[in-house]
């Protein structure tokens, strides 16, 4: 009776051994991907889109057979535009959810929340947005502007007979890293081209910030002692009553330009546009630049948004985060390929020098040692459509400068990703 009970009992044991081998084989003919934006707070407005983007991308990756035979599995989460929740969900993602890689986060205080959990676990982030630059982790793969490809070329634009002369500037921004950083690198490239502190003016607003009436009324205060133009660092849905604000006390963009580098075609989606027309943004794509590669990707987006019922689906816009998005995906995909693998040691040596032909209508290319892409810069004019005129364009991609050589001491650091800790 024993030897029998103990036969069965084994049999039952091999049966669900063989059961918990057949699942895991199942589990690893997938690749799990995370993808860690806020669909929810003050920065959803443009987040969600990159959490849809990053979703399509790897439903055209899996469509075409997935990266070196598995299909792509995503694995969603929220840190709803809470600074701390992003480094828990990361850790979650790399330790609970095994992702391979990581496609995430929009405001610098997000990324650097998470950069020590990536650091410590040797994670993958691909962080798509352009940002201050003063960072190099070999363990993030920069796939938006740095400030020598969008901050600067548009403060020189906005000094220059085309983009008007402006004589005095108004730096208005969010009140965290990136806009302090960003506005410290420009205050000391101004003073280099004889802009004294008397012609500078800047003011932070903490997120989720909605009455500007004071600092409009300010701005144009300002802007009576001489030819001015505001730079706008404001993120996340604050950008939407900024904006109705300007078109409320008619302050036009040909007596202020007001130039923005968080503000693309997504938050306008929210704004009447007519009386911002001419007011500008310094990007790395628009959706309206003209290339068949981006006709496509424009109505793949179109499509998809149409298919899987997104909100406001018939006003579906593209823009340069998304894009970034999107190659930040398909050179990751590219790098696995050629790694023959998901390891992350081998897949950081396979990123270097990967090129892809984006929706920009430039071939970018990840740099071999600084892990940001070369860009070009377009500077692009609001049309009462809500899209942009490209009235100003670099002819071709440029390398990054993580270290702006407007910090001082920036000359003596390393030009290669080496760990923050």
């Amino acid at each position: 009776m024993k030897r029998r009970s103990l036969l069965k009992a084994f049999t039952l044991s091999a049966s669900i051994a063989a059961m918990g081998l057949t699942w895991t084989a199942q589990a690893a003919e997938t690749i799990k991907v995370g993808i860690l934006h806020s669909l929810s707070g003050t920065m959803a407005i443009s987040e969600t889109s990159l959490k849809d983007m990053a979703l399509m991308t790897i439903d055209e990756i899996n469509a075409k057979g997935g990266v070196n035979g598995k299909m792509l599995e995503p694995v969603v989460v929220d840190p709803a535009s809470n600074w701390p929740l992003f480094a828990e969900k990361g850790r979650q993602l790399l330790t609970q959810d095994k992702v391979a890689v990581v496609f995430g986060c929009w405001t610098s205080v997000s990324r650097k929340s998470v950069l020590p959990v990536f650091e410590e676990l040797n994670g993958l982030l691909f962080y798509p947005v352009q940002y201050e630059g003063e960072e190099m982790s070999p363990n993030v793969f920069y796939t938006g502007a740095a400030p020598n490809q969008q901050a600067i070329p548009a403060v020189e634009y906005l000094m220059s007979e085309d983009g008007g002369g402006a004589k005095r500037f108004f730096l208005l921004g969010t009140d965290y890293v990136y806009p302090r950083t960003t506005n410290k690198i420009l205050r000391s490239f101004l003073h280099s081209k004889g802009v004294a502190d008397k012609d500078i003016e800047e003011v932070y607003t903490p997120f989720g910030h909605s009455d500007y009436q004071t600092i409009v009324s300010n701005i144009k205060k300002f802007a009576a002692g001489g030819k001015t133009a505001v730079i706008s660092t404001v993120n996340g849905d604050s950008n939407v009553p900024f904006y109705k604000e300007l078109g409320n006390q008619g302050l036009k963009a040909t007596d202020v330009p007001v130039v923005a580098f968080s503000v693309g075609e997504e938050e306008l989606r929210g704004v009447d546009t007519k009386p911002l027309v001419g007011n500008l943004a310094a990007w790395n794509y628009f959706e309206s630049v003209k290339n068949p590669v981006n006709t496509k990707f424009v109505a793949d987006w179109k499509a998809y948004a149409k298919a899987h019922n997104l909100p406001n689906a018939d006003k579906a816009v593209t823009n340069d985060p998304m894009e970034a998005t999107y190659v930040g995906i398909h050179m990751w995909a590219q790098a696995v390929e050629k790694a023959k693998s998901t390891d992350v040691d081998k897949v950081r040596e396979a990123m270097a020098g990967q090129t892809f032909a984006a929706p920009s209508g430039f071939t970018l290319t990840m740099d071999k040692t600084n892990h940001h892409l070369h860009k070009p810069v377009m500077i692009g004019e609001i049309k009462a459509d809500g899209q942009f005129n490209v009235v100003w364009q670099t002819k071709e991609p440029i390398r990054a400068q993580p270290w702006s050589p407007f910090i001082p001491g920036n000359d003596k650091k390393p030009d290669y990703a080496v760990k923050s800790n």
